[in-house]
């Protein structure tokens, strides 16, 4: 067996792995020399240098494993290498209790003052009377996400004697009461927290959660800082919220374009800025090495890695077979996610017809829940733990199998309960994925790019009110289903459009009359 280490890494992990294979570090590989030698390695582990293309990928024919010495995976193109059964590890362990370190000294650098203190000593300066901290003993934290790295945080925020709230749709009763933390809405944490801390990962969701409506809602004094993803505050209304003393500091390690070269947080005084550096100790680089280089181990060895980004190993057979559904299933969870209003706390699977006989439809389940809980979760969610977090999350699983199918050889069928509702869609693979009925209204759809679900009474002029309001709004509709059972009863319609819909359009076909409810979906094709 050949591994190539293509970027740095701590040499703990270069010696895990040459117990068991013939280790090639080339630290300067260029894109083109990598596209050459990548055909005669087994193995190849990168940072974040290195980018392993689907062109890479393709020229692999012995790759069984890319390892990534870290968490992001940007930089690998995931879909090629689950195309080719090439398994992609990270180490996602690696940088919790460092970024959650990180958090805490940026904490305690807002309350002290310690960036301005620092600076007006070095410049000949005795300013004490400027200095006047607050202590975190006593203080609200509100901790936005609570996953890996913010459990971490709240660890230690309870040592500093911190009262710690926290907002987190998929975290259980029982949890938040073994960690001490009181689960609130969004609101209510702005309102009440002293220190904020944001622990959640960047979509189309977070892009901005915190902008002037929630930084209005803060107290005058609060502090917010950044430590997960660039984007998800609106730095233009975290500066004006700043300048105008709306709030009282921020602490920012990321940032929407990095590095921030001509932002305006870079001229004020209540802001401390770091340089994306929140994973960045000889510990965590040492951890992720050795986690990686375990895992390769384990492959070499014939075991099973718990840090597999896209699926388990299969045997060959069993997943030619299971393939098209993985696809199916990846798309019928990213629906459900997005589709079902608030926490979801149960999720029901059952395989129908041809699809309950096949071997390991356990790949299909796991790789639902992957679907679900990665846009939610800080955290990656893989094949290997995504049962493990969804009941951690207080989310009940279940599996059922039938014979029967209806008018299709085979069918994946998912009834999601929440807090806020319930929503059902059954898929199918003919030779594609099909979505062929959502909340019990037949329909005929191919799941990709951009759709909106609308449920709606079945009276004249509704659907033409709906494509109305598109038209205003310049956005073009592509497709149109629409289920129904009786006339003028309710109904169900899925439109797949050419345009990004925003809110604010949603919330005017909202209320447009015999509409009940409108949601958008958006699906990689």
């Amino acid at each position: 067996m050949r591994v190539l280490v293509a970027d740095s890494i701590n040499e703990k992990g270069i010696a895990e792995l040459e117990k068991v294979a013939e280790v090639v570090v080339d630290t300067d590989i260029t894109p083109e020399e990598l596209l050459e030698i990548i055909k005669d390695f087994d193995a190849i582990i990168v940072r974040s240098r290195t980018k392993v293309t689907r062109e890479v990928i393709e020229a692999a024919p012995r790759l069984k494993i890319i390892a990534r010495a870290g968490v992001g995976v940007d930089n690998i193109d995931v879909k090629a290498a689950t195309e080719k059964g090439i398994m992609v590890i990270n180490a996602p362990e690696s940088t919790s209790v460092t970024v959650a370190e990180h958090t805490m000294g940026l904490m305690l650098a807002l309350a002290r003052k310690i960036h301005l203190a620092d600076k007006s000593v070095k410049e000949g300066r005795w300013d004490k009377s400027k200095f006047m901290g607050i202590e975190l003993n006593n203080k609200t934290l509100g901790v936005i996400g609570m996953g890996r790295i913010g459990s971490q945080v709240v660890t230690r925020a309870k040592s500093f004697g911190m009262n710690v709230l926290v907002h987190d749709p998929y975290i259980s009763r029982e949890a938040a009461d073994k960690m001490g933390v009181e689960i609130v809405e969004l609101e209510t944490l702005l309102k009440r927290s002293d220190i904020i801390s944001i622990h959640v990962p960047l979509t189309q969701e977070t892009r901005h959660l915190i902008s002037d409506h929630e930084l209005d809602m803060m107290k005058d004094t609060a502090f917010i800082i950044n430590c997960a993803r660039g984007g998800i505050v609106d730095e233009k209304a975290l500066y004006n919220a700043l300048s105008e003393g709306r709030i009282g500091g921020a602490a920012l390690d990321v940032f929407e374009e990095e590095p921030p070269k001509d932002s305006p947080l870079l001229r004020l005084d209540n802001v401390v800025l770091t340089p994306h550096i929140g994973a960045s100790t000889v510990e965590a680089q040492r951890d992720a090495a050795i986690i990686v280089a375990n895992e390769i181990r384990k492959v070499f060895e014939g075991g099973t890695p718990q840090n597999v980004l896209n699926m388990p190993v299969l045997e060959p057979e069993t997943f030619k077979l299971l393939k098209p559904y993985i696809v199916l299933a990846e798309k019928l969870g990213s629906v459900v996610v997005q589709a079902t209003p608030g926490k979801i706390e149960s999720l029901e699977v059952t395989y129908c017809g041809e699809l309950a006989e096949i071997p390991q439809q356990d790949i299909l389940t796991r790789t639902i829940l992957q679907s679900i809980l990665n846009p939610i979760l800080t955290e990656p969610v893989n094949l290997v733990n995504a049962p493990m977090i969804a009941e951690k999350r207080g989310m009940i699983v279940t599996e059922g199998r039938r014979s029967e199918s209806g008018d299709y050889k085979s069918l994946i069928v998912l009834n999601v309960k929440s807090d806020k509702g319930e929503f059902s869609v059954e898929g199918t693979h003919i030779r594609e994925p099909k979505i062929v009925k959502i909340n019990d209204y037949n329909v005929d759809i191919k799941p990709e790019g951009i759709m909106l679900i609308a449920k709606y009474k079945d009276l004249p002029g509704t659907i033409g009110a709906i494509g109305t309001k598109l038209g205003e709004h310049n956005i073009n509709i592509a497709i149109m289903q629409v289920g129904r059972k009786e006339i003028g009863g309710e109904a169900v319609m899925v439109l797949k459009v050419d345009q990004e819909v925003p809110a604010t359009v949603l919330d005017e076909i909202k209320e447009l009359e015999n509409v009940d409810d409108i949601v958008a979906i958006e699906l990689s094709h």
